[in-house]
């Protein structure tokens, strides 16, 4: 049984119902929103709102967090899939559920290795390019619905815009005027409708249902209006068509060995991203009320709610940012609120269904294009470029690349480039000489602060661990700094910023002392770190360097120096 169940109070049902409900009320539009974005059958988004989000609530350790059908990953389903099939065909929707089932697979299997940690590696700058990046390919793919246009097929953002410009004489009228009401409905139903409520004194749990309905009551009157006019026979507006009523059978799909392996980098890059979505909203959340998430449980929940979409016959699902928020604000206080989510869901299926078929796919487009214009936010990207230009540099690149190519190699292009990054800035270590600030016992930059040196030795402080990598940098700054200064016959090496030295940085250092030896030089330590002693201990580098000594601190070296 989860904790969450052995530890329930009666008074927590109330806001698990109204949470529940609420996000049942976004979610039916969202999942059939999502499902045409993945190129997929509407009701994959549906079935993707029930079995997956009944495992997460057992299994997960968030208790706001609203897994189902996400634009990105969504987006990402149909990148990869379309390569594969055509969209809108049997063996693309076969295809969908197969990546649903190998990023299942995948989530389990990191959860079993309890790489949790993964999360790490994508910096924030690579995120946000990546985001942004994203929700501009999904805001302008959904122009072509939304406007009732025919397009060409177009691999990457700038082509597709190049197509659009030239068809866009294609456009079809009835089809816009519902596509640009709906947009102008949705944007009414957000700020604006939330004012006017508040100017009425209305409740607060009565303006929240009010303005989380937003889409529902759009998708409810477009439909009413097609089906009134005949507007899909009369007009040629293009409908969702047949839904299937009943729920999902469960099935295992055919399994094809070659199509499952040229599936597997797409599905991977989904994984990850799914987890990186998810396990960020949950940790946002949780904070709020000081609660703990479990990042390898995650992994493990997230892998068999994957599973259950694949098992339900529907694509990949993750924890969706906007409904988890909604989730939390409602009022919601553990997973039973997605349990409600996914009964309701499950009975707007089994009785509402066919009342799906007229909804018009330019609604559907609105609401995915609505609810991106949210993940849009060139701040960070301004923030990071001003703060550091080679963050900001991160983020650009990778904006570009999925913007250039597409999302998966968008991804692995940021993550690269954060890695280069990474290792250019340790192969080029801060090094800075030392003196001590008036009479206190700190020791400041030279160059930065008015200190006082000593002519005869002087203290070296390197602001990185030391490998093989940059071990050659600090030499040649010891070895620079002894030619320039011969009047020094102390160094002493401040390690108060060392967390690490390799083997390759220890011979390094053991060469340079005895060489410095030989010229007359004395190395000294200070400021060691223990887990580094440790390990020095079991070196010969303490027992090198001969009447070096190490300090506690830089002013007691300096001190035993007659520096201070």
């Amino acid at each position: 049984m989860p904790e969450w169940m052995s530890q329930y109070r009666r008074e927590w049902l109330s806001g698990d119902l109204i949470g529940g409900l609420i996000v049942t009320i976004m979610l039916i539009p969202q999942s059939m929103a999502y499902a045409m974005l993945a190129g997929a059958p509407p009701q994959y988004g549906l079935y993707a709102s029930i079995l997956p989000v009944i495992v997460y609530a057992f299994i997960g350790s968030s208790r706001y967090l609203a897994v189902g059908p996400v634009a990105i990953v969504s987006l990402m389903v149909s990148s990869t899939a379309v390569m594969h099939a055509e969209a809108g065909s049997a063996e693309y929707g076969q295809v969908a559920i197969l990546l649903a089932w190998e990023v299942g697979v995948l989530l389990v299997l990191a959860g079993l290795l309890r790489l949790g940690v993964l999360a790490n590696f994508l910096s924030h700058s690579v995120i946000s390019g990546f985001i942004n990046a994203s929700a501009l390919i999904i805001a302008v793919s959904q122009i072509e619905p939304l406007l009732g246009m025919q397009l060409a097929r177009t691999e990457s953002f700038f082509p597709m815009l190049a197509e659009l410009a030239r068809q866009f004489e294609s456009v079809h009228l009835p089809t816009a005027a519902i596509g640009i009401g709906a947009v102008a409905g949705l944007l009414m139903m957000r700020r604006p409708l939330e004012a006017v409520l508040r100017h009425m004194k209305l409740p607060e749990n009565v303006i929240s249902v009010a303005t989380k309905t937003g889409a529902l009551v759009v998708v409810i009157i477009g439909a009413l209006v097609v089906w009134l006019g005949d507007l899909s026979a009369n007009q040629g507006v293009s409908i969702v068509g047949e839904v299937p009523a009943g729920l999902p059978a469960l099935a295992i799909p055919g399994w094809d060995a070659q199509l499952a392996l040229d599936l597997l980098p797409g599905a991977a890059l989904i994984a990850f991203v799914a987890y990186l979505e998810s396990i960020s909203v949950a940790r946002s959340l949780a904070s709020k009320r000081r609660e703990r998430i479990l990042p390898n449980r995650e992994l493990t929940a997230l892998g068999l709610s994957n599973l259950a979409a694949g098992l339900t016959g529907a694509f990949p699902v993750a924890g969706g940012v906007g409904r988890s928020g909604v989730n939390y604000a409602a009022g919601s206080n553990t997973q039973l609120a997605g349990i409600i989510t996914a009964v309701s869901m499950a009975m707007c299926l089994l009785l509402l269904g066919p009342l799906f078929h007229y909804v018009p796919k330019a609604i559907l487009a609105a609401i995915v294009l609505i609810a991106v214009m949210s993940l849009m936010d060139v701040k960070p990207l301004l923030e990071s470029w001003r703060y550091n230009i080679a963050d900001g540099a991160s983020t650009l690149v990778t904006f570009l690349a999925v913007l250039l190519v597409n999302v998966e190699i968008g991804v692995l292009t940021g993550l690269m480039f954060s890695v280069v990054l990474f290792l250019w800035r340790t192969l080029h270590p801060h090094i800075a000489i030392v003196g001590r600030v008036g009479e206190t016992e700190h020791y400041r930059n030279v160059l930065r602060h008015s200190v006082r040196t000593c002519p005869h030795a002087v203290a070296l402080r390197i602001d990185e661990s030391l490998y093989f990598a940059n071990a050659h940098a600090l030499e040649e700054t010891l070895l620079r700094t002894l030619s320039d200064r011969l009047e020094v016959k102390h160094v002493v090496l401040i390690c108060s910023a060392i967390n690490f030295i390799d083997f390759s940085a220890l011979e390094m250092l053991l060469t340079t002392a005895e060489r410095m030896r030989d010229a007359g030089v004395t190395l000294h330590l200070a400021e060691v770190k223990g887990p580094v002693m440790d390990r020095l201990q079991k070196g010969r580098l303490l027992q090198r360097l001969g009447e070096g000594r190490v300090f506690l601190s830089t002013h007691e070296a300096m001190t035993f120096l007659h520096c201070a």
